[in-house]
């Protein structure tokens, strides 16, 4: 689980930066990251107003040097390159002028324009501290990509980054969790992206959200047991030899659907209104369907006094296919979560398992 979680904090950390970029202001038709980033426009265009005085004296002093040199060299008489100096020069001061003057332009045409910084520039990216309108103050990144035309008036689809951890064990009848894997040393991760979307026209108390998850379960077998392959048969047999470390992981490619119901808020503009769900109670019931994508098993064990870390890849007889039932509860963009798979663990078993998983959901939404 180590290694996984290391990769799920960074995809958090990318996806959250990325989401903050796409959010939308509950306080004012001005969105603070997009104010922000065009008060940054505007110091950079303020600046870039002695830059170009800088470089068309520049080019003047070369293009002055250069008439010097042709006098040196007898191909120009004196008048005939002071009048070219005058003409350099005039060509020059009109240049910062007129470049300055459409510096001017662009910043008031940023600092009447709402929705965009007024430019024909590409999007770009602006690093700092970013408030959301409702008192909450985040780091992240804020992208503007000089949109511009105002935000859609009723915007019924929003969309999410998923990301739940937590135990995960596996039972079968006459079983408890806990029975034959550790329940500390397994676990669960599931990291996607969710589409969520307003059933009725008039309400947002029922959404339909839906999307795409990897889901990392992991079973630790106690007793210092493996899982053995023979054929279309899976087991779990006792290590012959000094097992330090016994991981057994599937790797499933899952589309969940969930039918959230919950208060929210609706936060109506001048020219737009959003439901939002910030700080408000929320529970979803559904479940998810798809297909495994990976099997491996861990072994780390002694051998002859050395230390050995195996890892073996094959399908162990794991169901190909994979469906199930899950729910949350929450508040705001945190809750507890639950999944169990209706499909057995392994295929054509005399004893089936199905696996279950109990954690924390965060839909940073």
């Amino acid at each position: 689980m180590t290694t996984i979680t290391r990769y799920v904090v960074a995809l958090i950390l990318c996806f959250t930066f990325s989401n903050l970029s796409a959010q939308e202001t509950a306080k004012d038709s001005i969105d603070p990251a997009a104010s922000a980033y065009k008060k940054l426009k505007i110091s950079k265009l303020e600046d870039s107003k002695k830059k170009i005085e800088e470089e068309e004296r520049k080019y003047l002093k070369a293009e002055v040097e250069s008439i010097n040199d042709r006098l040196s060299k007898g191909q120009i008489t004196t008048t005939e390159a002071e009048t070219l100096k005058k003409e350099a020069a005039r060509i020059r001061a009109a240049n910062i002028e007129d470049r300055i003057a459409i510096v001017d332009r662009e910043i008031e045409l940023i600092k009447r324009n709402p929705y965009t910084d007024g430019t024909q520039s590409d999007a770009e990216t602006y690093f700092g501290i970013v408030s959301d309108g409702e008192g909450t103050t985040k780091i992240g990144i804020a992208i503007n990509s000089a949109k511009t035309k105002p935000r859609k008036y009723d915007k019924r689809t929003t969309s999410d980054f998923v990301f739940a951890i937590g135990f995960n064990n596996a039972i079968g009848d006459g079983q408890t969790i806990g029975d034959q894997y550790s329940f500390l040393g397994s676990g669960f991760v599931e990291l996607g992206w969710a589409w969520k979307t307003r059933v009725f026209q008039e309400t947002n108390a029922v959404r339909l959200k839906y999307g795409f998850s990897f889901q990392w379960n992991k079973l630790t077998p106690k007793d210092d047991q493996y899982f053995v392959q023979n054929g279309n048969t899976t087991t779990l047999e006792p290590f012959p030899g000094d097992l330090r470390e016994s991981e057994f992981r599937i790797t499933n490619l899952v589309v969940p659907v969930h039918f959230e119901f919950g208060p929210s808020k609706k936060l109506e503009k001048k020219n737009y209104f959003r439901y939002s769900t910030h700080d408000q109670f929320k529970i979803g019931i559904g479940g998810y369907a798809g297909f495994r994508i990976g099997t491996q098993q861990k072994l780390r064990y002694k051998e002859d006094g050395d230390r050995v870390k195996q890892k073996i890849r094959r399908n162990y007889n794991a169901s190909p296919f994979v469906y199930g039932l899950s729910a949350y509860v929450g508040y705001g963009s945190i809750g507890i979560y639950a999944k169990y798979d209706l499909n057995p663990l392994f295929e054509n078993q005399a004893f089936d398992q199905n696996n279950l998983s109990l954690g924390f959901r965060f839909d940073l939404d």
